[in-house]
């Protein structure tokens, strides 16, 4: 016992030591010293999602309406009907900012609790924000300028419009013109997985490995005012894949990628429209939801019996956001994105998906909001016939927190 009380005593110490810090660095003379404008601020929230799925995917994703995870085939994942619950969408993050005389210094980290790739289906810490900018440079990892956030709905499925550009990726970017109306170009890592899978997986081709020696680009201009936004976003990408089995039959070839994202809020009233259409070829991964980037063609070349080509697509996403009065909020809308798929798919490969949704959220105090939502997605394949939809109905709660400190 004796052991017990000295290690709390210790850890009481530590704790009335940590606050001692953090009241010196906030108000002490490190802060006279030159950066007593700088703030550092703590923020997230805790979040429960519950509920009940009338048909069925794949139990990896039992929270996330993604029509790529529907079946593509009749129960594929066991029978109809399924109760979800969970907290993985709770969130913590840091942020913070610093006057200097080559411009503000920002730096933000943030994480949540949603598995994906290896960790997919599991609770657990997933990277979302590792970015700093000084001035008009930045780096880390953030938001491609391919997407545009603004255009996601206020509501509370996680995922979100299948048919939107929707990727955080690590990037170094040039900000010549910042503020609302904005210009951004970024270089950006390539063969990344919007879900945080395996690039490999995104080439439909056996026995190839992706290659890329050359980051994607991508840029976004957009002009704003009291009205709203429009935005031009667009990228341009190089892939390879090299045959790694031996043979007279060399698999090896290469692809340009390529997008553009047209996307605007418009303000009308209580209401605030988003609206967004991306198309391009082999950009799929850059999706919310979507599929391999390149795809199988064969040749009728013995000695290069298969090529791959960049898949085209085109999605949409129009939703509107309408609040009723200070408490009471609705969101609805439908999203889409439909694949040309190459000769060389399987008849089973994903080809189209649809989302639509409708909610009404309440905030009887600031910072927690709460709500049902109601869910509807589809997938269809590529040319077997099959297509399936799936209702979800949805009752989220939303408790969110904050504190900065520093500042004049």
């Amino acid at each position: 016992m004796d052991s017990v009380k000295v290690k709390s005593v210790r850890s009481s110490m530590r704790l009335r030591g940590l606050y001692a810090g953090v009241a010196v660095l906030c108000s002490g003379p490190i802060l006279a010293q030159g950066v007593s404008d700088s703030t550092f601020d703590i923020y997230g929230f805790a979040m429960l999602d519950m509920g009940y799925e009338s048909g069925q995917s794949d139990p990896d994703w039992f929270d996330a309406a993604r029509p790529t995870k529907l079946p593509s085939f009749d129960n594929e994942f066991g029978e109809d009907g399924h109760f979800y619950s969970g907290v993985r969408q709770s969130r913590l993050g840091f942020k913070s900012l610093t006057p200097t005389s080559m411009g503000d210094l920002k730096t933000t980290f943030e994480f949540e609790l949603y598995g994906v790739g290896a960790d997919a289906g599991q609770t657990t810490i997933r990277l979302r924000h590792a970015y700093g900018e000084l001035g008009q440079f930045g780096a880390g990892q953030t938001w491609s300028p391919f997407m545009d956030i603004d255009v996601f709905p206020n509501s509370v499925e996680y995922w979100g419009p299948t048919g939107m550009a929707f990727y955080r990726n690590v990037q170094v970017r040039w900000m010549p013109i910042q503020g609302d109306t904005r210009l951004t170009i970024a270089l950006e890592r390539p063969g990344g997985s919007a879900d945080g899978g395996d690039y490999d997986d995104r080439i439909a081709l056996n026995g190839v490995k992706g290659r890329f020696d050359l980051p994607d680009l991508s840029a976004e201009y957009r002009y704003a005012g009291d009205w709203g936004y429009v935005e031009a976003a667009g990228i341009l990408r190089k892939m390879q894949w090299d045959d790694t089995v031996p043979g007279t039959d060399d698999l090896s070839g290469s692809a340009t990628g390529w997008g553009i994202n047209l996307s605007s809020n418009l303000n009308v009233g209580n209401a605030v429209f988003r609206l967004a259409v991306v198309f391009g070829e082999g950009i799929e991964n850059y999706m919310n939801d979507a599929t391999v980037d390149v795809g199988a063609v064969p040749t009728g070349d013995p000695t290069h019996s298969l090529d791959g080509e960049p898949l085209p697509m085109v999605g949409i996403t129009a939703f509107v956001d309408y609040k009723w009065n200070d408490t009471m909020s609705t969101a609805f809308g439908y999203s889409s994105i439909d694949m040309d798929n190459s000769v060389g798919q399987s008849p089973s490969a994903f080809k189209k998906g649809q989302y639509a949704l409708a909610n009404v959220m309440f905030t009887p105090v600031k910072n927690v909001m709460f709500g049902p939502e109601v869910i509807w997605i589809s997938r269809e394949n590529n040319s077997d016939g099959f297509d399936v939809d799936d209702i979800r109905v949805q009752f989220s709660a939303k408790y969110n927190f904050g504190i900065t400190f520093g500042g004049k």
